[in-house]
């Protein structure tokens, strides 16, 4: 499906895409997702207090989510698979700001060293290098720093038919808040909706020492997803408050 298809794609949107002229194209390729049903009080000690926490059933809801980042490349330039092309996993969760639901990053992991220096130049999201392998049915991730790792053995199942609602709510996200040193930088995005399979975990180890009180081994809710086209825009930039919003 071309750029433009996807464009007019939009009836599986809460909202209208943006007006102005799209910044970015990249692809979230042969996705794994590990989602956990948390304590709001835990999760709140470490989200900006501009940002509100977005509940399904009165829960908020934590996913690590693996997968390959390819193409990334600004619209009017082609993309260069020695940057563009890395293995990543950021590990999410829901929130609200301006009317829309989104996602918040508290943490991103990219395979290639200059990706992810580039990648944060450019977005200020969080991204720092972590030795991820990926094999056919296996995902592997170590981080000294931080003693972080994350290890996937894998088989992918028969395709989601009839996707739950909180199959969409925890998928069908649009937009990306994330904090900077004095703003809060929103980020609008779109694509077709994700394309869920089942998935079997024949082995699944998950070890982030800083968020051990939101994320264990045994995830509430899995899925995988063949991936998807990514239009993203530009960087709007919203003033931190001294106050909670």
């Amino acid at each position: 499906m071309t750029i433009k298809e996807i464009l007019n794609t939009t009836n599986h949107r809460s909202w209208k895409i943006p007006t102005s002229g799209w910044k970015f194209y990249q692809e979230w390729n042969n996705a794994i997702f590990l989602h956990y049903q948390v304590e709001l009080k835990e999760l709140k000690k470490i989200i900006p207090k501009e940002l509100e926490i977005d509940l399904y059933e009165g829960k908020p809801w934590v996913s690590v989510v693996a997968f390959t980042m390819e193409k990334i490349r600004p619209k009017n330039l082609p993309a260069f698979s020695p940057i563009s092309d890395f293995d990543e996993i950021n590990i999410r969760t829901y929130v609200k700001s301006n009317n829309k639901t989104g996602v918040y990053f508290l943490s991103i992991e990219g395979g290639k060293s200059l990706s992810c220096k580039i990648a944060k130049a450019i977005s200020e999201l969080p991204y720092r290098f972590s030795k991820i392998k990926r094999t056919n049915k296996k995902y592997q991730s170590k981080n000294s720093k931080f003693n972080d790792k994350l290890e996937i053995e894998y088989t992918v199942g028969d395709i989601v038919k009839e996707k739950s609602e909180l199959d969409k709510w925890l998928t069908e996200r649009y937009a990306l808040f994330q904090d900077s040193n004095d703003s809060i930088n929103e980020f609008e995005i779109h694509h077709l909706e994700w394309p869920i399979d089942e998935i079997d975990l024949k082995k699944l180890e998950v070890n982030y020492p800083r968020f051990k009180k939101i994320i264990n081994e045994k995830p509430n809710k899995i899925h995988y997803s063949k991936g998807v086209k990514v239009i993203a825009w530009g960087m709007n930039k919203k003033e931190k408050t001294s106050y909670n919003v």
